[in-house]
């Protein structure tokens, strides 16, 4: 029979490393940007669907940097506070992966006492890095499009509506088309 037990330690420590190592790129990724460019059709006019957004946004502390007449093109911008519930949350996770590493880092090598433990002094520079990379300015900007005609009778049948193209955070997306009648489309 082939004992095991030398094998044993060294997979457990390289496969919480692994895991330690994906935790890490979690939290880096908690503060990617994730702009993204949408198309939306509304059933409201140009003039109605303006009001709201301007509503919309003036209600989330968005102020106007740039406006084009030409294009018709619209650009904000908005200060994003960082999520207390998410610097906490990432925080603890980061505190459970390196007690987990220092345990292994304990079992697999006793001779180190406790000192694998002083990592869990590291835990809250997870939640520091996200406050520090979630806290910024964010850009919007959007345009209201021209009704797609086809026909005549689609002509009299999109009249009633407009199209918008807004580029802003998932997120920002995500609410918007919460609170307006929006429906999303592919993007050209």
């Amino acid at each position: 029979m082939i004992a095991l037990e030398p094998f044993v330690s060294p997979s457990v420590f390289g496969l919480t490393f692994l895991l330690f190592i994906g935790l890490f790129f979690f939290i880096r990724a908690s503060t990617k940007d994730r702009t993204e460019t949408a198309l939306y059709t509304t059933s409201l006019t140009d003039v109605t669907l303006l009001e709201k957004l301007q509503m919309y946004f003036s209600n989330r502390a968005y102020r106007v940097t740039a406006v084009d007449a030409d294009s018709g093109k619209i650009s904000l911008e908005g200060k994003v506070r960082a999520s207390l519930f998410l610097a906490i949350f990432l925080g603890s996770l980061a505190a459970i992966g390196l007690f987990c590493l220092a345990l292994v880092m304990t079992i697999s090598a006793p001779q180190l006492g406790v000192v694998p433990y002083g990592l869990l002094l590291l835990s809250p520079l997870a939640s520091w890095f996200y406050w520090q990379g979630a806290t910024r300015f964010e850009q919007v900007s959007f345009q209201v499009l021209p009704p797609i005609t086809k026909t005549d009778m689609d002509t009299i049948a999109a009249a009633a509506g407009s199209r918008l193209r807004i580029t802003a955070h998932r997120d920002e997306l995500i609410a918007l088309a919460a609170q307006l009648p929006l429906k999303r489309q592919e993007t050209e």
